[in-house]
């Protein structure tokens, strides 16, 4: 969680030492409306909504809840929103307890000040497994959202929900949770699109690509689509890309890296004919680049595992995927 980007709000100067203190264990960015002349709380909002990746506000709950609440979009997108009373008695989660974050958050605040986190989600309160937190620990996406509530309603109800993985899980399956290969199942964790119930969706393909000089993020943009819709993939197993040096600063690859939250890694034509594995050449990227292949080669190089797929070529752009390694484990909540 100290990793997150934080912005701490207090309105009292007690308040401001709260969150000073919990700055310093968390990190972050802190902020008193008593030292801000001409303080706007629905403008400190809107712009922390989409710098941050947790809000926490240091005062009352009443005061969260009002100036979040015309920023909120879905569960999948909002920051974690905690409340934390200036004495450090109570520390609430109000927004995205599970896939934002905030119950966690408002666990270390409680341990940091010794307060009570408040954890009102009804799997937490009955003990149960919270499908939505185990992905984001799992670094698994929430492809639709909406199909959280009726895992987390099954289980609740004291049925079983049968969980299909590509990949094995460490550990024994949570209380109401059972593993299948089956055809009927509730839940399954694939990179892959599948229809009929909830799909979590790991972060593990590293996107290679290669670009002519001065190729738009459009077209990048519509080469990629190609590629996962030709594949069946989720657009969001998708966890970084990668390229040759020559290509670091190529504005519409950037901007396209950007838009998609990925970092972009980049060798030298060196580090790439060093790539082991089986490519497709080309003489004339070679002869352009001093390597025969530069997207399949930079995917396996970041990604650190095989491809998945060769070389899609279209409009001056070549993309490949490659597997970057990837675990899954039941006991997360043990560490």
């Amino acid at each position: 969680m100290s990793a997150r980007r934080i912005a701490y709000l207090s309105f009292t100067e007690r308040g401001a030492a709260l969150a000073e203190q919990l700055r310093a264990a968390l990190g972050g960015t802190a902020s008193c409306t008593r030292r801000i002349e001409g303080f706007s709380l629905p403008q400190w909002t809107a712009e922390a909504f989409g710098a941050f990746d947790a809000l926490v506000f240091v005062g009352a709950v009443g005061i969260a809840v009002r100036a979040v609440a015309p920023f909120l979009k879905s569960k999948a997108r909002d920051p974690a929103v905690v409340a934390v009373d200036e004495c450090g008695r109570f520390a609430v989660p109000v927004v995205s307890g599970h896939l934002g974050g905030a119950n966690d958050l408002a666990r270390e605040i409680a341990a940091i000040c010794g307060a009570v986190a408040v954890i009102t989600t009804a799997t937490d309160a009955n003990g149960l497994f919270a499908v939505d937190e185990w992905a984001k620990h799992q670094n698994c996406a929430v492809t639709d959202p909406h199909g959280i509530k009726a895992v987390s309603a099954r289980i609740l109800a004291g049925e079983t929900v049968r969980v299909r993985s590509e990949w094995p899980v460490e550990g024994e399956c949570p209380v109401g949770v059972a593993l299948t290969d089956g055809p009927d199942w509730d839940v399954w964790v694939d990179v892959r699109r599948h229809e009929g119930g909830l799909c979590l969706t790991p972060r593990a393909l590293v996107l290679g690509v290669g670009c002519r000089r001065g190729t738009p993020r459009e077209a990048l943009e519509t080469a990629f689509r190609e590629l996962y819709t030709e594949q069946n993939l989720w657009l969001e197993a998708v966890c970084g890309a990668a390229t040759i040096d020559l290509k670091a600063e190529e504005a519409g690859l950037l901007d396209f890296c950007a838009a998609h939250g990925w970092p972009l890694t980049c060798y030298s034509a060196e580090e790439l004919r060093r790539a082991e594995g089986t490519f497709t050449p080309s003489a004339f990227v070679e002869q352009t680049t001093g390597v025969d292949n530069v997207c399949e080669r930079s995917a396996v190089l970041a990604g650190g595992g095989a491809l998945l797929t060769g070389k899609h070529a279209g409009n001056g752009v070549t993309m490949a995927l490659a597997w970057r390694p990837f675990r899954l484990d039941w006991r997360w909540k043990n560490g």
